[in-house]
């Protein structure tokens, strides 16, 4: 991959009794490319920061997404768009991905990291939005809600209590005990409920949580089944016919994580021969590419069955705040170099700029090979090293280093021996 080129304005440099902010060489020719409707507080980060930023409130057909990501520097997305291997391979400027959201299964990481791509997304923010949700259905699912909703929209009335139930005392089984797992804990504990927790890590459980050995231990233990895992491999149907017939006779499901978890055919046939005495499904296989009619699932029309077309995080403080944290790890990658909380990336930061005027920061992603960073030291030494950090990820390895150079000429031969060392990834330069 070529490396990006350093600035011709490389003598224009502020007075040295001003302390140097670390930015781009020109933040003005930084170009975004937002898509799916990236909240206005990030849109708001990226455009306070001088880049030029173009919002799209939709994604992108993939043709079109070819042909704009061809020369941006920054793409932000949300869960539709795929930024497969051939989409990538069209992105000849692109420094980095933000995923405003929770997943990053929708870009090929492997492949933006062996490129130099860094990918940032949000873990955090949408996590009580989730967790909330989850507790409603809990509660509408015990007492029919989304049935007898219905049944009134077409003018029958329907008062009854058989089947309905309060949720204290009820046991929930949370299989994923992450950032949204613990908080549902916290919520449905105290809202009286028995929490049981499967994890594949050894997690600290919150409150009066119990974990248990297996899945199929708390298949069998809960009245209503809960999943916050991510999508691989291994947890690709991972609740199928097996395991919807572990569950408990008269139990609920509810999945609020990937699509590809749950068997949604399997499900569908345990809802309606009453073996599941409901479920609520947020998230599908196949998703729609845009909103509007035609879409389907097996799941229509099963009873007390409430389906969501994947909102768990949408609320409006949940994107706010999603906005703010990528918008704002997007920049400091851009202006300081900083890799903290990259999912594809080593994590790397020097957090304070040194005031010297004279001092360039050096951003360089190489394969992570033997060799490579004595290359790069011994290129460096010819100069005075104020502060250097390197770590790697798999076969990335990635380097900070503020450098002092005298002249343009040096920065130059800087840049240019180390961009020829044959493992060189990317080269940028920041002062």
């Amino acid at each position: 991959m070529t490396s990006a080129a350093p600035s011709q304005k490389l003598s224009k440099r502020a007075s040295a009794s001003v302390l140097k902010a670390l930015r781009p060489f020109n933040s003005g020719e930084i170009k975004v490319l937002l898509l799916e409707g990236v909240n206005p507080t990030g849109i708001k980060v990226l455009t306070s920061a001088g880049y030029q930023v173009e919002s799209h409130a939709k994604a992108l057909a993939p043709d079109v997404l070819k042909e704009k990501i061809k020369d941006v520097h920054v793409v932000g997305l949300r869960s539709k768009t795929q930024l497969t291997a051939e989409i990538l391979a069209e992105a000849k400027n692109l420094l980095t991905i933000g995923c405003f959201c929770i997943g990053t299964n929708q870009v090929d990481l492997e492949y933006a990291a062996s490129h130099g791509i860094s990918v940032f997304n949000s873990p955090f923010s949408n996590s009580r939005s989730v967790a909330e949700l989850v507790i409603a259905e809990i509660i509408a699912l015990s007492r029919q809600i989304g049935d007898r909703s219905n049944e009134l929209h077409k003018g029958q009335w329907n008062k009854t209590s058989t089947n309905c139930h309060e949720i204290r005392g009820k046991t929930l089984g949370i299989v994923g005990y992450g950032h949204i797992g613990s908080q549902l804990s916290v919520l449905a504990d105290s809202m009286g409920m028995k929490v049981l927790l499967y994890d594949t890590l050894q997690l600290m459980p919150l409150g009066t949580a119990h974990p248990v050995g297996s899945l199929e231990e708390l298949l069998g233990a809960s009245d209503f089944v809960t999943l916050h895992v991510p999508e691989t491999d291994e947890t690709k149907n991972m609740i199928s016919d097996r395991e919807l017939e572990l569950m408990r006779k008269g139990s609920y499901l509810i999945n609020a994580s990937r699509g590809s978890v749950v068997d949604i055919a399997a499900l569908a046939k345990k809802l309606q021969n009453g073996h599941l005495a409901g479920a609520a499904v947020d998230v599908y296989p196949a998703e729609p590419f845009a909103n509007g009619p035609g879409f389907e699932t097996p799941l229509i029309g099963c009873p007390n069955t409430i389906l969501t077309p994947h909102i768990g995080g949408s609320t409006e403080e949940a994107q706010s705040s999603i906005g703010i944290e990528v918008a704002t790890a997007l920049t400091r990658y851009l202006n300081n170099g900083t890799t903290l909380a990259a999912v594809n990336f080593p994590e790397c930061d020097i957090r304070t700029p040194t005031a010297d005027q004279k001092t360039v920061r050096i951003l360089n992603c190489h394969h992570n090979v033997p060799g490579v960073l004595k290359q790069v030291n011994k290129i460096l030494s010819e100069f005075n090293i104020e502060k250097q950090i390197c770590d790697s990820r798999g076969g990335i390895a990635y380097l900070i280093a503020d450098i002092v150079l005298e002249s343009d000429a040096d920065l130059r031969k800087v840049y240019d021996s180390i961009s020829a060392i044959p493992e060189n990834i990317r080269t940028r330069l920041l002062y």
